[in-house]
């Protein structure tokens, strides 16, 4: 019995979509409103007299209702994800039907028909016929009895949180809206779009229980990480899934719908305050632009966001081919679609290659330089000092002197909170690296030279969040090497737009120091990320302590000396000096030693950064 009414349902639903099929079925349901109009004035047995007048309004109303429907291109709605907006333009057509009727009726008459009557046959059709169209409306739900629909909140009754609900509404998928959540208490108990906002925020855990909420929508695009935390910590207790609308920036503008949801990533959980990524920095407009390291995930960023501030020309430099061959490609794939006026010009060439960069120079002559090229992983640096210090520190050296004296108007260092009281290889190559900087500032005083420091950016290459996200996906365990690390993170675009915001700020000698927020316990966020993938920790997924590896330390930090950092003009960019500080000597001359005479490069490195902790 259940097979046979599904599949008439079914067949019912198909044919809402023929809409012949929906004009034929309107016009005997019109045509039955003028009986109806008829018999309940009259009697059900309509009087001989009154058959005539009877014949011609069931054929004249229904004709001209059907006509009025075809012009405005009611039978091309389909009726099956039908929305309110749907429905009001029925009533609105049907509307001017009727008194399109009433006044032919009336100022033409050509039937005997009493008013009683009319009144019943108006209220009759619109009744009948919008029967018709909820009735496959509910056929969706009845037909699909054997698939499981999941009972849904959303989070948000605002403007965005009722666009949502009335695409599901069109669209219900595997849905089934049971109302509103909002903390707006004048918005409690009202109907939007058709369901009631049925509490705030804290009652979330008895409604789930209540109406056995499978899924929470997150429908609040200007809510700061603070509160999608809140929202996070207030479910993940609870067998349930939740999903967000992104970020107004995120949409730029683009339509609130079920297709723009998204599961909640770990960047939401932050609880940073947003960055403001919209600025324009005119000391790049129509200048040309070097970036090194232009293959990696700070570099690569760092050159879309050049980009948009049209350049004339952009030179990206990299290492290793491969990575500077997807980048190319992926900017291929962009210009095509926004084409923009500079020219990007690929080269594979090593930062620590004085031929190579100074030729580079000599025939490019860039006015403004972000320098990202380094090597990055702390592990990997440790045995091998003079590799860190040829790239990281020689490199920097010789970038920086070549853009002195090719006349380039300002130099942007990217630095890490790792050369704070450094206790790895990387970290004192790094600090190395700031010292040269604060030294070329001297030699070249007419280009502005700045560093810019910052912590861990969320989604690197190599770096804990994709690594734990394969272990996870692969079930498991999750590695971290202590469970009281911290470490700060931001997201790569919000560093990288900060970066570009300080090299507007600079005017030379300056150590900028971005805004990281608080720090971030890393056993926390693999709890997070195992939950946010659908699995428990330590029952589905367990993390298991290694130890801390060599040149790690538990806590990094942003300052040497707090009471040496000054604000600057954007909030989010604190300044520091670059110069040595007094008694200090100059790095340049051990740097060379270490390059020449690779088995004395540690104990140079410690001459080179005093404040070297590493073993």
């Amino acid at each position: 019995m259940r097979d046979t009414l599904t599949h008439v349902l079914f067949f019912w639903k198909k044919l809402s979509s023929h809409g012949l099929f929906v004009a034929l079925l309107d016009f005997v349901l019109l045509a039955f409103s003028a009986y109806l109009g008829y018999a309940i004035r009259l009697t059900i047995f309509i009087p001989s007299v009154y058959l005539y007048d009877l014949a011609l309004a069931a054929l004249i109303f229904p004709a001209l209702t059907v006509v009025v429907f075809f012009l405005g291109k009611q039978y091309q709605t389909l009726w099956k994800q039908a929305g309110l907006e749907d429905y009001l333009r029925f009533a609105k057509l049907y509307l001017a039907s009727c008194l399109s009727f009433t006044a032919l009726a009336t100022f033409r008459p050509f039937i005997l028909l009493p008013r009683t009557s009319l009144v019943i046959m108006l209220f009759a059709g619109i009744i009948l016929c919008g029967a018709l169209r909820v009735s496959w409306r509910l056929a969706i739900t009845r037909a699909s009895d054997d698939k499981k629909f999941l009972n849904t909140l959303i989070v948000g009754a605002g403007e965005a949180g009722s666009l949502l609900a009335r695409d599901l509404l069109r669209n219900p998928q595997d849905l089934i809206l049971r109302g509103f959540v909002d903390d707006d208490i004048s918005k409690i108990g009202k109907n939007i779009s058709g369901l009631a906002v049925l509490s705030g925020t804290k009652d979330l855990p008895s409604l789930i229980k209540a109406y056995e909420i499978s899924v929470v929508l997150v429908a609040i695009p200007s809510a700061a990480s603070k509160k999608i935390r809140e929202l996070y910590d207030t479910l993940s207790p609870f067998n349930v899934s939740v999903r967000v609308l992104p970020s107004l920036q995120e949409m730029a503008g683009g339509d609130v719908s079920v297709s723009r949801l998204r599961r909640i990533r770990l960047s939401d959980l932050l609880g940073r305050d947003p960055v403001d990524m919209t600025q324009r920095c005119d000391y790049l407009s129509g200048g040309r632009v070097l970036v090194t390291g232009a293959g990696g995930s700070i570099g690569s960023e760092i050159v879309r966001q050049v980009l948009k501030n049209e350049p004339s020309e952009l030179v990206v430099l990299g290492h290793g081919e491969q990575s500077i061959y997807l980048l190319m490609e992926s900017l291929s794939k962009t210009l095509s679609k926004s084409p923009l006026s500079a020219k990007v010009r690929p080269v594979i060439a090593d930062v620590a290659d004085e031929v190579a960069m100074r030729d580079l120079f000599e025939s490019f002559r860039p006015d403004v330089i972000f320098h990202a090229a380094a090597h990055k992983h702390v592990p990997l640096m440790e045995p091998c000092v003079r590799e860190a210090l040829r790239v990281n520190a020689f490199g920097t050296l010789t970038v920086s002197r070549l853009a002195g004296e090719s006349g380039a108007k300002r130099l942007v260092m990217i630095s890490t909170d790792k050369a704070v009281r450094p206790s790895s290889v990387m970290g004192a190559s790094k600090r190395a690296a700031e010292r040269v900087l604060g030294e070329v500032q001297g030699e070249f005083p007419d280009t502005a030279y700045m560093a810019v420091r910052f912590g861990n950016v969320l989604g690197s290459r190599g770096s804990v969040v994709p690594k734990f996200e394969e272990q996870i996906a692969a079930g498991g365990p999750v590695t971290v090497t202590d469970p009281a690390m911290k470490r700060y993170f931001m997201l790569i675009p919000e560093a990288v737009s900060l970066v570009i915001q300080a090299g507007a700020i600079g005017r030379g000698g300056e150590l900028f120091v971005l805004d990281m927020g608080e720090p971030v316990l890393i056993s926390e966020m693999a709890e997070m990320l195992i939950r946010l993938h659908g699995h428990e920790p330590g029952r589905d997924i367990k993390i298991v302590y290694t130890g801390m590896r060599p040149g790690e330390k538990l806590f990094e930090e942003l300052f040497y000396d707090l009471a040496s950092v000054r604000r600057t003009s954007n909030p989010k960019v604190f300044e520091s000096a670059l110069k040595l500080r007094d008694g200090e000597q100059s790095v340049l001359r051990r740097l060379s030693q270490s390059l020449a005479y690779p088995s004395k490069a540690p104990e140079l490195l410690r001459e080179m950064v005093p404040e070297y902790i590493g073993e």
